[in-house]
């Protein structure tokens, strides 16, 4: 994992800062949407691999985001830009409201309330609530991404733009797996009574990952608008929520596994054009080759560093 860390992330780094100049724009539209999944990958990994609560309304939050700049965009003229700030923040304080009824329930409970909230969402958007959510046909026409009155209309800035949210995700996950919040959602996915016997307060942290995860969920709601000029509600659907959950399960909830997953499920069918309406059957499989052969994912999340004399034949340990 340390060779992992000194070597592979700098390498995958390069390669993707380099990676759109060697692409057509076909091309170019897959390795955004690769970008843009994996941080609602990540963000789902925060409340399930990271905090062990089966979320599977995701989508409800990447949604929400996506929705959020398009509705400021083309009904009250703002900047893609500065939609934002509101696209990470209403999901969060959604994630936060939602969470705080809900957080008590544990496993499939859990699980078929988040599978609610997200087909009431999808609802919401095809009954076009309030005039505002374009109805089943959604939002069309969005302004292309801004900076200082300089419109970056290639599909290259946008994969930039993809690219530096991932960055910035990468970079929350890796501060919040050091932190003292990191090792609280760990001690709380292991075992939350004895979480609780410690003195945590396991509903607050539940309600932070909620919010936490929501937030950056938005914030890859608002790239997928930019890339598409548009929004609509099937893109948000339960079948999308099921997806981001398997990724993170069979992933293993790291970093790797989840790249690896989410190039599985939405890269490889576009290099298989003919196999492509063949995915979700292929992946079924996968999952199930994975929870056979990788119980605990393609490639297992780490936490902490165990001691040498506990591990066998170490020097102090047991042969």
């Amino acid at each position: 994992m340390k060779a992992l860390q000194k070597f592979g992330y700098p390498l995958f780094f390069v390669i993707m800062a380099l990676l759109p100049h060697l692409l057509d724009s076909r091309w170019q539209a897959v390795a955004i949407t690769f970008l843009i999944f994996t941080v609602v990958a990540l963000s789902q990994d925060i409340t399930l691999g990271k905090s062990g609560m089966f979320n599977m309304g995701q989508a409800l939050f990447f949604g929400m985001g996506a929705y959020t700049s398009a509705i400021l965009n083309h009904q009250f003229g703002w900047p893609i830009i500065a939609t934002i700030p509101l696209a990470i923040l209403i999901p969060a304080i959604f994630g936060v409201l939602l969470a705080g009824p809900i957080v008590h329930l544990r496993g499939d409970y859990l699980l078929v309330v988040t599978i609610g909230f997200n087909i009431v969402f999808v609802q919401v958007l095809q009954n076009n609530l309030g005039g505002i959510t374009g109805g089943p046909n959604g939002i069309f026409g969005l302004d292309s991404l801004s900076f200082f009155s300089v419109n970056l209309t290639s599909q290259l800035a946008v994969y930039y733009f993809a690219f530096l949210v991932l960055l910035l995700t990468l970079l929350v996950m890796r501060n919040l797996e050091k932190s003292k919040t990191g090792r609280a959602l760990h001690y709380l996915r292991e075992d939350q009574l004895a979480a609780e016997s410690i003195g945590i307060n396991t509903r607050i942290y539940k309600i932070f990952a909620f919010g936490l995860g929501a937030g950056i969920a938005g914030l890859a709601g608002t790239v997928f608008a930019t890339q598409y000029a548009a929004v609509s509600p099937e893109a948000f659907e339960f079948i999308q929520s099921v997806l981001f959950f398997s990724i993170v399960l069979v992933g293993g909830s790291s970093v790797p596994g989840i790249l690896i997953g989410v190039f599985v499920m939405f890269v490889l069918p576009e290099i298989f054009r003919e196999f492509a309406t063949w995915r979700y059957f292929i992946f079924g499989f996968a999952m199930i080759a994975a929870m056979i052969l990788r119980p605990r994912g393609i490639v297992p999340a780490t936490f902490g560093k165990i001691p040498k004399f506990l591990l066998k034949g170490g020097k102090d340990g047991v042969e």
